[in-house]
């Protein structure tokens, strides 16, 4: 294996000057420079990390604590995060926090003795004081998708406060009056936040939320099935059903199936967190769809300008309701979007908006 002795030998140059070309000193002159990088590639060098992270204190390593890896949001947004720090020359190490604030507590330490240089984490709670601890500290770090209220840190989410409001709009065009929602842990962000908007909406067109048809699940199948087995015991059950997350969207839709009803015909279902198999369900799936690829990207950016002593502002990208055909919409293809992340530049889809009935739909 070639040295860096071996470099400045073929380069014919100091070690100092391989050094500074390799730590992108701009002292160098470019031919020297040129030298330099010819005889790495041709010697096929590779520096030492462990050796340069304890000369430069940095690892070009970034930390991300995601909330569960077996949901397809979070997969997706580990992958455009993963691209994303690829593409600024850093690498990440993943940890899956289990929707457990004890294991997610246990990957950040567990990361910041690995020397990270920065640190992205979607909470699992609202309550380690780990994350305070180390907001204080100095350690560059972001929230994605949660956050943890009262530390200082920056926030990069997606707002769907218009886009559960367009939701709701959508199933009262339908003719649905009585709608329930399976929320996710109260001591979530994004738990209480869809909640909340989800109350909004409805009381915007005169309608009540009874304590009856709110549900709290835990962002898994499981928990969806639970809250939509209790809505169909209901001795006036929903005419609607909102998952707040798409895992309990499925749950949710196991419940019915299991019941031996059908959706839409006996019951409308839609979903917070598009996913990719959503069109191909039967029925698809209306959902609301989050720019995960473009969350991912900003996440990281945010990051690396903590990093390098630069202000970094929080983010917040806009949801955006996706239109299908499981809360009675009329017959025809599917309308999908970007399932990945999409940007606001992009031009107007029948994906953009919801489907507003005929005049003579019900009042």
């Amino acid at each position: 294996m070639a040295s860096i002795k071996d470099v400045a030998a073929a380069a014919g140059v100091s070690v100092a000057t391989v050094s500074r070309v390799l730590n992108e000193h701009p002292s160098v002159s470019a031919d020297a420079r040129a030298r330099v990088l010819a005889s790495v590639e041709a010697l096929g060098y590779r520096p030492n990390a462990v050796a340069r992270s304890l000369r430069t204190h940095r690892t070009r390593t970034l930390g991300l604590v995601i909330s569960d890896v077996l949901n397809p949001y979070f997969t997706a947004l580990a992958r455009s995060v993963e691209e994303e720090a690829r593409a600024l020359g850093y690498s990440v190490i993943i940890g899956n926090a289990d929707e457990r604030p004890g294991l997610q507590d246990h990957h950040v330490r567990t990361l910041l003795d690995r020397r990270i240089d920065g640190l992205l984490v979607s909470p699992t709670d609202g309550g380690s004081p780990l994350m305070l601890d180390t907001a204080r500290a100095g350690t560059p770090m972001v929230f994605v998708d949660r956050w943890i209220e009262g530390v200082d840190v920056p926030v990069v989410r997606s707002d769907g406060r218009a886009a559960v409001g367009d939701l709701v709009a959508h199933l009262y065009g339908l003719g649905h009056r009585r709608l329930a929602i399976i929320a996710g842990p109260a001591a979530t962000t994004t738990g209480r936040e869809r909640v909340e908007a989800f109350r909004e909406a409805l009381s915007a067109h005169g309608l009540p939320l009874p304590d009856a048809y709110v549900g709290h699940g835990d962002f898994r199948a499981g928990s969806g099935r639970r809250v939509t087995e209790s809505f169909l015991g209901l001795p006036e059950p929903p005419e609607a059903v909102f998952a707040a997350d798409n895992l309990m969207a499925l749950g949710a839709l196991d419940a019915i199936r299991a019941r031996g009803l059908r959706v839409p015909d006996d019951i409308a279902l839609a979903a917070f967190d598009d996913i990719p198999w959503f069109p191909h369900t039967d029925p698809p799936i209306t959902a609301i769809a989050q720019p995960t690829g473009e969350l991912g990207r900003a996440a990281v950016r945010a990051l690396v300008d903590r990093i390098a002593g630069r202000p970094a502002r929080s983010v917040a990208l806009p949801a955006r309701l996706v239109v299908r055909r499981s809360c009675g919409e009329p017959g025809g293809d599917a309308v999908t979007g970007d399932l990945t992340g999409f940007r606001q530049s992009s031009g107007p889809s029948h994906a953009s908006a919801p489907w507003r009935p005929p005049r003579e739909s019900p009042p």
